[in-house]
């Protein structure tokens, strides 16, 4: 029932609300104002009253609706398309009903203190009510329509998205867990009980990352992956490979993609230790700048180094594309290859992708 409930998507309505949205309505409403005044009576002397009229008269249906709708929001959650939409056309069309009769009567009431006809809103009060409450089905129904195929659009692009961060991630495992067990079963003859840390370790690792399938984890918990990926590295390469962590100024609560740390890190060791005789140092340094987390992965490069080993750029444009995924473009990856430095360098928002 707790599983069937979170899968439930949340209906398609925008959150009425928010100031984004009465603001959207504010301009809506002064856009269908100029459009229906210029239609009807032109540029003429009695332009600029009948569209003070007009768009007090929209300001006054739109921001009343958007008020019904932001309080019968938890309600329209609960129900279906068909049976939300309906209901909110109906609130739509009942604040055009007592928008329409409150109209009416301030404009009857200003004529007969005035002593004049009421020509402006028509000779027939259920004319005029018709008349407005059928603009208000057709422009409803347009608006409901148009805020469906909005959300439907919107939910795709995410599928997609989460589909394309799954089969990225899961690119990434096969090739770390290779290249794990390999330094693994390297051990297993000439020191067994290194081994076996090495493997819990290696357990360890992986309950973290593939657990639930989670796509986000901790920044915390990331740097904790990478750093256990550097032991079991180090097991291999020994005094040959150093890390200098440097990341205590970053907001370890931050959600990340998991695994998005660990093949930079790996390509560090590939391309930047390994093919070096007497090893070296990686830096992994992290910064706050604002509201924005900074951080860089360097290491050297040997200068009797050639060719580098082809795959170098698959690591970096995967956890490129995860990372804009998530953060939906939010991100920035900079790279800087000197004669003796390779430097990556990630800027990504702290607190999470925004909704």
């Amino acid at each position: 029932m707790n599983a069937a409930r979170r899968e439930r998507p949340a209906f398609y309505l925008p959150d009425f609300c928010a100031a984004q949205s009465v603001l959207a309505v504010v301009l809506i409403a002064e856009l269908v104002a100029l459009f229906l005044t210029l239609a009807r009576i032109g540029i003429s002397g009695q332009f600029w009253t009948d569209l003070a009229r007009t768009s007090l008269f929209l300001l006054w249906a739109g921001l009343g609706a958007a008020a019904a709708l932001c309080a019968a929001r938890g309600v329209l959650s609960r129900l279906d398309v068909l049976r939300g939409s309906l209901l909110a056309l109906f609130l739509m069309l009942a604040v055009t009903a007592i928008v329409t009769e409150g109209a009416w009567w301030l404009a009857a009431s200003a004529n007969r203190l005035l002593g004049v006809e009421m020509d402006p809103l028509g000779a027939d009060h259920i004319e005029f009510l018709l008349r407005n409450l059928a603009v208000g089905v057709i422009a409803g129904g347009l608006a409901l329509r148009y805020f469906y195929v909005s959300q439907q659009w919107r939910r795709n692009v995410e599928a997609e998205a989460q589909s394309r961060v799954r089969a990225l991630q899961a690119r990434i495992r096969p090739h770390f867990l290779f290249n794990s067990m390999n330094t693994i079963a390297s051990l297993t003859r000439t020191n067994p009980r290194v081994a076996e840390q090495a493997i819990a370790d290696l357990s360890d690792l992986f309950r973290a990352s593939l657990r639930e399938h989670r796509e986000r984890i901790p920044l915390g918990s990331e740097i904790e992956i990478a750093r256990a990926y550097e032991r079991v590295e180090r097991l291999r390469l020994g005094d040959r490979l150093h890390v200098d962590w440097q990341v205590d100024a970053l907001p370890m609560d931050t959600p990340v993609p998991a695994l998005f740390l660990q093949p930079l890190l790996e390509n560090a060791v590939y391309h930047g230790i390994e093919p070096m005789d007497k090893g070296g140092t990686i830096r992994v340094t992290g910064r706050r700048e604002g509201s924005t987390a900074v951080l860089t992965i360097e290491n050297p490069i040997s200068p009797k180094l050639v060719a580098r080993r082809p795959g170098h750029q698959i690591g970096l444009d995967n956890v490129r594309q995860r990372l804009a995924l998530m953060f939906h473009g939010e991100t920035d990856m900079e790279i800087v290859e000197g004669p003796e430095r390779f430097i990556v360098t990630l800027r990504f928002p702290i607190g999470g992708p925004a909704t």
